[in-house]
């Protein structure tokens, strides 16, 4: 049997932002109670006092917040190595028939130089590469002819190493963006596989940025 409490916390927990205002104490309860008020009733299929909401709004706040990081912050506990690199150039190409061939050139020529950065990820029409801007003109060699969408310099790499319990626990890259975005971070691209993630940010917010995730190890 649905109750007004069970109702509200579905409403809440569809809308992650509002989850984390509320667990802030930054939302007022009675004008929000109005808002979500005609959904809780349409759903109960009854008329519903406001007061009522605003209760189940408090106590709410609390217990929905510690839930769903509960899991999240002892993760995080876990991140392993933190690896930052600087002076990245950052490319955008349509994908063609002729862009992977490309690819496996650059990939060619850099095998044997170290100190190199690359990666690179696809979409559906767009293909990405990240590379030591030392190589920019060797990109630009073996890419002319592609059609270059977008070029980003002067970026900087946050690799951070995740705990192998990340994949079955919802919320860890939210978690970690969120607390990037409220510091003002801007994130240009983010490149991920199972147990890594990788953020590129402007050379001037690395060292916020890397502050931020740091600190998580410690929340």
């Amino acid at each position: 049997m649905k109750t007004i409490s069970s109702v509200v916390e579905e409403y809440i927990k569809a809308k992650p932002f509002l989850l984390s205002a509320l667990s802030q104490g930054i939302i007022n309860l009675t004008s929000l109670s109005r808002n979500i008020k005609p959904e809780v009733e349409h759903t109960l299929g009854k008329d519903v006092r406001n007061g009522a909401i605003v209760m189940a709004l408090k106590r709410l706040s609390g217990e929905l917040e510690f839930r769903a990081t509960h899991r999240i912050v002892k993760t995080l506990k876990d991140i392993g190595e933190i690896t930052v690199r600087s002076s990245l150039n950052d490319y955008t190409y349509k994908v063609s028939d002729s862009l992977l061939s490309k690819q496996a050139q650059l990939i060619s020529k850099i095998y044997s130089n170290k100190s190199a950065f690359y990666t690179s990820s696809r979409g559906v029409g767009e293909s990405n590469i990240v590379i030591s801007n030392s190589l920019s003109d060797l990109v630009e060699e073996i890419f002319k002819g592609e059609q270059l969408i977008e070029k980003q310099e002067n970026l900087s790499s946050i690799t951070v190493r995740l705990p192998k319990e990340n994949v079955s626990i919802p919320g860890i890259y939210y978690f970690i963006f969120q607390r990037l975005s409220w510091e003002g971070v801007n994130i240009y691209e983010v490149i991920s596989t199972s147990y890594e993630f990788t953020i590129l940010v402007s050379e001037s917010q690395v060292d916020k940025a890397f502050g931020v995730i740091k600190n998580l190890k410690g929340l």
